[in-house]
């Protein structure tokens, strides 16, 4: 994460400004989130989309989920082991994202959704996922090839390794457990977004703004999952094109 932090402020020194509004998706907001609070003189604003901005806690994110999947399946727990979920992910590539961006989008049944619930700590990450039949119009084919192209070239190994690097965030960045963003800030997440319940009994996107000074609020879609940019383009954009209005 400082890295990645860093590689942000660099991008804007690259472009010739001082100062920048930031939006990031999923990983991408934590680090939007992350560089605001480390770098709070290049940051004008900030919008997380999928991930409130989040404290350091008093274990690692990775620990945390050890805790509360002892016994069960999660996805991040799997994706420690380096080598096998790149193994697993990248022996159809196509496949693996068909998967991947269906079963958390807001259109799976409660058939599919179940079939996922009941995997144990021995599945694999593919085991139960759907592959649908006719995937739904957010993502075309040509939209897949693209991803699909992308992927073949890189591996997935640069991805998992941001979900293996949990631990080494949460030792090297203890400031995080008290710094908040104090800069103009705004949430969106679709109202099925499995993110909502990582942390069994509890709605994470009941308060995102807990964390931020200066909170904006929030927009959340019903009916639509994850992949909030790409179900729900036009929703999205106009919550981004408020809250730039807002904040201007």
């Amino acid at each position: 994460m400082i890295e990645l932090t860093a590689d942000v402020v660099g991008l804007i020194d690259a472009l010739g400004e001082e100062k920048a509004i930031l939006v990031g998706h999923d990983w991408g907001a934590p680090i939007c989130w992350n560089t605001a609070v480390l770098h709070p003189k290049r940051i004008s604003a900030v919008v997380g989309l999928s991930v409130p901005y989040f404290q350091r806690g008093e274990v690692s994110a990775i620990e945390l989920w050890k805790q509360l999947y002892e016994g069960k399946f999660f996805y991040q727990l799997y994706f420690q082991k380096e080598g096998v979920a790149e193994a697993e992910m990248e022996a159809d590539v196509r496949t693996t994202l068909r998967k991947i961006y269906y079963i958390v989008s807001g259109d799976p049944t409660a058939e599919d959704s179940q079939a996922v619930a009941i995997k144990g700590p021995e599945d694999n990450f593919l085991d139960g996922l759907p592959d649908p039949d006719h995937f739904p119009a957010w993502l075309t084919d040509e939209d897949l090839d693209y991803f699909v192209e992308a992927f073949t070239q890189s591996g997935f190994r640069g991805s998992l390794n941001r979900y293996r690097a949990q631990q080494r965030d949460w030792e090297l960045l203890p400031q995080l457990s008290e710094l908040t963003v104090d800069q103009p800030s705004y949430f969106i997440a679709g109202a099925l977004d499995a993110v909502r319940t990582f942390i069994p009994g509890v709605n994470l996107f009941e308060n995102p703004g807990v964390n931020c000074t200066d909170f904006r609020g929030a927009t959340i879609i019903d009916r639509e999952g994850h992949w909030i940019q790409q179900e729900a383009p036009e929703l999205v954009n106009r919550a981004l094109l408020d809250f730039l209005a807002d904040i201007s």
